[in-house]
């Protein structure tokens, strides 16, 4: 089956609710695989800018309630997923074992045996509470065999930490003003159950990341995944196994795979011209990544994919990304790249959607210096 990167797109706008909002903050978190909440606000903006009606904090309603947990998930970063998201990805991103690799140990400075015996402490220490990072790590060290894990431990990045919330021993709780917490996710969650296998999660896995960011390679569900971590074999291996589930495509040359429920839907896409507006950090860009060109041409990476890894809010044309934008209480400043026109009117009401979706009224436009990065 032959189609287009045109079709593509209008595809994926349609099925991540972009170009069709939306009912509910959990079926939204859902078909997108998780959303990045590294930065409370720009989960919240993704879940806004899809939502048919939009309401301020909805995504951390939901987080509070359980419907959602927060943890390390793809890539090590913060997600927020519904737990059948967090029972399908867990426990492919810990089957890379990042942490029994010399490089990690060598920089984290923990051995698999002490992450192991780590793993067991924080799950007694969090059966029934929820604890700021501070009275975790005390509680910790307060046992001799950690001491010399201090330092990382209080680390912001939470590195040895991460290995454990991959195997679902630990997640993120209910803040406490600007303090994070801690918890189980069998304790917050009520409707968490055990991590199953990595060749029991896989299927789902790869069935809902097709789903929304399809048609893709296993190369790029790795990608998006453990940043390649996985070995090769074993992702092509669980692709496979999938059979006559998947459908491969040919996309204006590339080979992907789609699954075979979504293939005919995706060959009658009709591509229609279209602007949107997406916040930083938007699964509509992780979930292909920054370096396929395809979405997101080479010359312009950089203004999107910023230092100390900042994902920059997105202008989107016709499914392309096209520049830059931010916004003030007073203004919508977009930064067209060099190379690339935005319709006026469309641009003016997919700017008008984020106004409102992010509380505000209507804000002007401002088109600030073309983008030249090369």
């Amino acid at each position: 089956m032959r189609v287009t990167w045109d079709q593509v797109f209008a595809w994926r706008l349609a099925r991540q609710h972009i170009s069709e909002p939306g009912d509910s903050v959990t079926g939204i978190v859902g078909r997108l695989c998780g959303v990045q909440a590294q930065v409370g606000s720009s989960a919240e903006t993704a879940v806004a800018l899809r939502s048919a009606t939009p309401e301020s904090g909805a995504l951390a309603r939901e987080l509070a309630s359980g419907a959602l947990v927060k943890t390390w998930s793809m890539r090590g970063t913060l997600h927020a997923l519904t737990p059948e998201s967090a029972a399908a990805f867990l426990p492919l991103v810990a089957a890379a074992r990042t942490w029994e690799k010399p490089v990690w140990q060598r920089n984290f400075g923990a051995t698999p045996q002490e992450v192991a015996a780590l793993g067991e402490a924080v799950s007694a220490l969090l059966a029934d509470k929820a604890l700021t990072r501070e009275e975790l790590v005390d509680a910790l060290l307060a046992d001799a065999a950690f001491h010399r894990m201090g330092e990382q431990l209080r680390s912001g990045w939470g590195a040895l930490l991460k290995p454990l919330a991959w195997q679902g021993v630990l997640c993120h709780g209910p803040a406490q003003g600007n303090r994070v917490t801690f918890t189980s996710p069998a304790r917050l969650v009520p409707t968490w159950r055990a991590l199953p296998d990595p060749e029991e999660a896989a299927p789902a896995a790869i069935t809902a990341y097709l789903n929304a960011h399809g048609p893709a390679s296993p190369e790029a569900f790795d990608a998006w995944l453990t940043r390649g971590a996985l070995r090769k074999t074993v992702v092509r291996g669980w692709f496979a196994d999938l059979g006559e589930d998947l459908v491969e495509l040919d996309v204006e040359g590339r080979r992907a795979y789609l699954t075979a429920e979504h293939a005919d839907d995706l060959a009658a896409t009709e591509p229609t011209p279209s602007v949107h507006l997406l916040g930083p950090f938007d699964q509509y860009i992780l979930g292909p990544g920054t370096g396929d060109e395809a979405i997101l041409p080479k010359p312009h990476r950089a203004a999107v994919s910023k230092t100390a890894g900042w994902i920059a809010p997105i202008v989107v044309v016709d499914g392309r990304i096209t520049g830059t934008w931010e916004s003030t209480d007073t203004e919508i400043v977009v930064t067209p790249f060099a190379d690339t026109t935005i319709p006026a009117d469309a641009l003016a009401k997919a700017a008008s959607h984020v106004a409102t979706s992010i509380g505000h009224e209507d804000l002007p436009i401002r088109l600030s210096r073309q983008d030249t990065s090369k």
